[in-house]
């Protein structure tokens, strides 16, 4: 799919979002709506208003990519209450049943949270 197959975060943006930006338009979002760095290496998910197009801004390593899809029939799942909710985490996998039209994506969990660096550390000395 999108990038390495590694684990990184993925983080959904709180409301819809105006998908005509382009490279910096995006990370200006991800800066100034999220928080973040855009060239983190994180995954960041971008859907507009109607849910039928939806963006992934992410940094390979040598440049910013933009993964955009538009769904031929149908809406992607509605990740935000409202406009100007709160930023999503997701998993890869959740990211990529997202990109799939998977309607359950931000109604319920359906992977395990990820593990922390101590909870690793725990689980490599059992």
């Amino acid at each position: 799919m999108i990038g390495q197959h590694a684990p990184v975060p993925v983080y959904a943006y709180g409301a819809p979002a105006d998908l005509r930006k382009g490279f910096e338009g995006l990370s200006g979002l991800v800066q100034t709506g999220l928080g973040q760095d855009p060239l983190s290496g994180a995954l960041y998910l971008f859907t507009n208003q109607r849910r039928t197009h939806a963006k992934v801004l992410y940094f390979d390593g040598t440049g910013l990519c933009v993964y955009a899809k538009r769904l031929a029939r149908g809406q992607f799942a509605k990740l935000w209450k409202e406009p100007g909710s709160a930023t999503m985490e997701l998993t890869r996998t959740e990211l990529e049943l997202f990109l799939e039209g998977s309607e359950l994506v931000g109604r319920m969990p359906l992977s395990k949270p990820r593990m922390t660096a101590k909870e690793l550390a725990i689980a490599n000395q059992i």
